[in-house]
């Protein structure tokens, strides 16, 4: 009499659930990096606690060698205005993000504040967490 096992375990693999985890963590990755706004510039923003809901128009970046930028295009001091003034136009709320480098020393931020000021932009510094 041959004694049989009926519990056999199959060693088939099923990939049903392994590609539904992948298209979700891939479709999670396109939005969010979407979502994004990336910057070109590496900068080393001071630390803060607050957020801002306000949508700036446009970024300001001071980096640690002193230069500034609008967005991604490098500009001097002397035309940052009329730069401004051309970006912004006739916009209701305006809203600019300053990214100031950690190491710039106050009197750059001052200048664009200044700028800000003259123009009647609001200003929004930017921070990383804490």
């Amino acid at each position: 009499m041959a004694i049989t096992n009926k519990n056999k375990v199959g060693i088939n693999f099923s990939n049903a659930g392994m590609s539904d985890i992948v298209f979700l963590l891939l479709l999670f990755f396109m939005l969010t990096s979407t979502l994004v706004h990336p910057t070109a510039l590496k900068l080393l923003l001071p630390k803060g606690t607050t957020q801002s809901s306000a949508r700036p128009l446009t970024t300001v970046s001071i980096t640690s060698d002193l230069q500034y930028f609008i967005e991604d295009q490098p500009i001097e001091l002397e035309f940052l205005e009329a730069a401004l003034q051309s970006r912004v136009q006739d916009s209701p709320e305006i809203y600019i993000s300053v990214h100031a480098d950690r190491s710039v020393p106050i009197e750059y931020v001052v200048n664009v504040m200044n700028i800000a000021a003259k123009n009647q932009y609001k200003l929004i510094l930017a921070t990383t967490p804490k």
